[in-house]
């Protein structure tokens, strides 16, 4: 298995009919993740013990999880040694991965994933983008602002969104304005969608 690099891996997790950008932790050949307690994430992997993760690279995509749920249609079963695991119908990889929950907190878990399986489905060359990058920055920080309101949050938000606008293609553009809504709806007093994840 080769396709995740060490550092964290930004990734769309999968569980069942579930998905949420999440970082894979990958140190010496071992990997792990955090998930909230209470999240449909934490929840799915406490019962079915298994996470598919999703290499993906729309930034649309990216922010939609972050915020909300996607419908059925968007996931595609694949049978995993026996089990059916969820991935998404539009990625690029993905990775299955057995999953054991090392520790548990009061606001998160943290869960040792072993890869089973992982398939690449298209290998198309991408350069990096800056604006890519300051999306995923701005829905990380964006989760984390919603949680807690912090003014910091949201200057460094605003930070990434002069990146997107500078850097970004249409598609960053498509996405920022997605996160915007979802902002704003949050700033307004109504939110929808599964934060934490």
């Amino acid at each position: 298995m080769g396709i995740l690099t060490d550092g964290i891996n930004e990734v769309i997790a999968t569980t069942r009919s579930n998905a949420a950008p999440m970082g894979i932790i990958a140190r010496n050949g071992v990997y792990r993740i955090v998930c909230f307690n209470g999240s449909h994430t934490e929840k799915n992997i406490v019962r079915d013990r298994w996470v598919v993760a999703n290499i993906v690279h729309d930034p649309v995509l990216f922010v939609r999880t972050a915020f909300s749920d996607l419908p059925e249609t968007a996931f595609v079963q694949e049978d995993v040694d026996g089990t059916l695991m969820d991935r998404l119908a539009d990625t690029e990889a993905w990775i299955a991965f057995s999953a054991v929950i090392e520790k548990r907190g009061t606001q998160s878990m943290t869960v040792r994933i072993t890869p089973v399986v992982e398939k690449v489905l298209s290998c198309r060359p991408r350069p990096v983008n800056r604006g890519f990058s300051a999306i995923i920055e701005a829905t990380v920080h964006g989760t984390r602002y919603r949680l807690s309101g912090n003014p910091d949050l949201k200057k460094l938000i605003d930070h990434y969104r002069s990146i997107i606008r500078k850097c970004g293609g249409s598609r960053e553009l498509e996405a920022l304005a997605l996160f915007d809504s979802f902002i704003a709806d949050e700033q307004g007093g109504h939110f929808t969608g599964e934060i934490p994840r």
